[in-house]
């Protein structure tokens, strides 16, 4: 007797999904605002010349973020499957997902670190709640006799000699300025034996940009002299000893990233129904307050005037797609994690377009934000905007703070603010770390989903571990040097082996019809053409050009040593060995054929989903049916993973490949 059975996959409970569709838009959004829109964007704005950096941040949205993040959403939506388990699409790139728990578990590591300054200044502000902030002001034991927090008298409402007076007792050192007297000479074509021979004019003119005072602001002495005690840190030669008080805060932060995944997707569904919509609140408040503060428009102006030579500089536009990538997790892993838990027929091509539109909107309010207040600290501290603070990733905690010290019950709004950036990063981390468990995970799914709660609660300790050398004294030039090196080289390097693996081995036509499959119709020629060619051209440019304009890591004027260095490039170059490492191996286990075609339990993984090529029949003996012993759920139909021909065994395999 033969019987026709249907060989697919069972659903897999255990793994978990969205509780609805309102849950994954609201991760998205809070990954789009997420601590890499308001800590790492303007800092690299700052890097990059303001407005110059927004010309090709734009131009990558466009060219690689929009096609990377569509063609990752529909791949996990598709296959419903992690980071490194989706890539039974073609074993050979299964190197691909090992690179991006790699460069993901780095990443969750220092980013942790930025949560815990975070949650740091919120444990301050909620203590001060009586008092004024203790960034608010000078004269505190941390603050040195640079510190200024009161803004500089208007000179254009004095008269001549009060104007010379004031610039000489607040603005310019004199003994330089008479250093200087024979190149002023020179300059207006007259002979000045004495400083008092010159007027205001005289005084502020370029020449003399050497001797002015400089100034800094007491929320960076808080942040560099206490908060980080940076002076007491000899740079990575003597890294200093560990700050207990930044050491707990991190614990702190890893318990309740713990707390929050314990149960997988489902505990941290519901989280962000409130941490992704508070922080636009805080930062529409922190935006007017800082349009409101005196000299608001020097940092509004450089946010907004391109420097267009700087266009020619590949290292801005190597920011650029790095920061699309960082901020949509696009080649990270992040948009591939969550959408493997949607429902197969999920519209993911306009989530996408949400997506992207709702980070780039989050993207330039925070740019708002931040030059608006330092504009106002450039004002405060008689230096130019590019000038007034160290371009690192400090620079949140120091212009943020600046203008919440400003503001009428300072240390409630302060409480707030830093809530909400513990809010944005917990947003980031819940994909992020959710990344890393299940990519972990769907390799030893029998195991470790049984022992979900355990599992994380070990990767937990262990980055927590790892995260330590961030939290000496001298932590922020490792995290530097992380951020600097983690996210760039690699993660282009790994989107454009994406793009080979799905568009080249896989074949477009096959992915257009997978994607038909979910939405009812195949992507538009915007997508073909920029996931065929115009998306991996634009990477391998960057990368290339990036490679030959290579600018070596620093933290202010402070340059990084070479074994230092050193490090970075082993963090680039881990994850794309992997690559090539498991494309070897398998090549050489399965055979180039079999390597770099679909296994056979490639497809949907929810049976009601398998149709088309992926729904196949076939005969099997009764003996077979014996085989399977007591199986009382057994009603003359099996259900198998790895049974479903949608790979290289499917008869119309090879006719649908590109």
């Amino acid at each position: 007797m033969i019987h026709t059975l249907l060989y697919l996959p069972i659903q897999d409970h255990a793994r978990g999904s969205w509780g609805n569709k309102v849950q994954f838009l609201l991760s998205c959004f809070g990954y789009a605002a997420s601590l890499g829109t308001v800590w790492r964007f303007p800092y690299l704005c700052y890097r990059n010349g303001g407005a110059t950096f927004l010309i090709p941040y734009f131009v990558m949205m466009v060219v690689i973020g929009l096609p990377t993040v569509f063609m990752e959403m529909a791949l996990g939506q598709f296959a419903s499957e992690g980071v490194i388990t989706v890539w039974k699409v073609s074993p050979a790139f299964q190197g691909i997902g090992v690179a991006i728990v790699i460069t993901m578990t780095i990443v969750v590591i220092y980013y942790n670190v930025v949560v815990m300054y975070a949650i740091y200044f919120m444990f301050v502000s909620f203590v001060n709640l009586d008092d004024r902030v203790p960034w608010g002001s000078c004269g505190n034991l941390w603050n040195t006799a640079s510190c200024r927090s009161e803004p500089f008298p208007l000179l254009t409402s004095m008269d001549e000699a009060n104007r010379t007076t004031t610039l000489f007792k607040v603005l310019y050192k004199q003994p330089c300025l008479d250093g200087l007297l024979s190149n002023i000479s020179d300059v207006y074509n007259s002979t000045f034996n004495s400083t008092d021979d010159l007027n205001s004019t005289m005084i502020q003119d370029d020449i003399t940009k050497s001797c002015l005072i400089k100034y800094t602001t007491a929320s960076e002495e808080y942040w560099e002299r206490y908060v980080l005690r940076l002076h007491e840190s000899v740079g990575f030669e003597d890294l200093g000893g560990f700050s207990l008080k930044n050491t707990m805060c991190l614990f702190l932060t890893w318990l309740l990233i713990f707390f929050s995944l314990k149960k997988g997707i489902k505990s941290s569904g519901k989280v962000v129904y409130f941490t992704a919509t508070f922080p636009y609140v805080i930062m529409l408040v922190l935006l007017i307050r800082g349009l409101t503060l005196p000299g608001h428009e020097k940092g509004v102006a450089f946010y907004m005037t391109p420097q267009v030579p700087r266009l020619t500089e590949a290292k801005v536009w190597g920011d650029a797609a790095t920061q699309v990538f960082y901020s949509l997790s696009a080649g990270f892993g992040g948009v591939l994690t969550m959408s493997s838990y949607n429902k197969f027929n999920s519209n993911c091509e306009r989530d996408t377009i949400i997506v992207a539109f709702v980070n780039c909107v989050s993207s330039i309010l925070s740019g708002f934000t931040v030059f608006s207040i330092l504009g106002f600290m450039a004002h405060t501290t008689n230096q130019d905007v590019e000038n007034v603070v160290d371009q690192g990733p400090g620079l949140a905690f120091i212009a943020f703070p600046e203008g919440i010290a400003k503001l009428p019950m300072s240390s409630l709004w302060a409480f707030l603010f830093f809530f909400m950036l513990f809010t944005l990063g917990m947003d980031g981390q819940f994909t992020q770390v959710q990344t890393v468990v299940s990519g972990i995970s769907d390799i030893f799914p029998r195991f470790l989903r049984h022992h979900k709660t355990a599992f994380t609660a070990f990767c937990c300790l262990i980055c927590f571990l790892l995260g330590l050398p961030m939290v000496t004294k001298g932590g922020i030039y490792m995290l530097t040097l992380i951020d600097w090196y983690c996210g760039s080289y690699n993660v282009m390097l790994v989107a454009l082996s994406e793009i080979i693996c799905i568009m080249y081995v896989y074949g477009v036509k096959q992915f257009m019809e997978d994607i038909e499959m979910m939405l009812g119709h195949r992507p538009n020629p915007y997508w073909i053409f920029n996931w065929v060619f115009l998306t991996p051209v634009t990477l391998l440019f960057i990368v290339i050009v990036s490679a030959t304009q290579y600018t070596p890591a620093n933290y202010g004027d402070y340059k990084f040593p070479q074994w230092a260095e050193g490090m970075g490039w082993c963090m680039v170059v881990a994850p794309v060995a992997m690559i090539l490492l498991v494309m070897v191996v398998q090549i050489y286990k399965l055979g180039p054929r079999k390597a770099i075609a679909p296994r056979s339990s490639w497809g949907p993984a929810n049976q009601e989903n398998r149709t088309g090529r992926y729904f196949v029949t076939s005969e099997v003996p009764d003996n077979h049916m014996h085989s399977m012993g007591t199986n009382a759920a057994y009603t003359g139909k099996r259900t198998t993973a790895g049974s479903a021909k949608g790979g290289s065994d499917n008869p119309g395999y090879d006719s649908n490949r590109l």
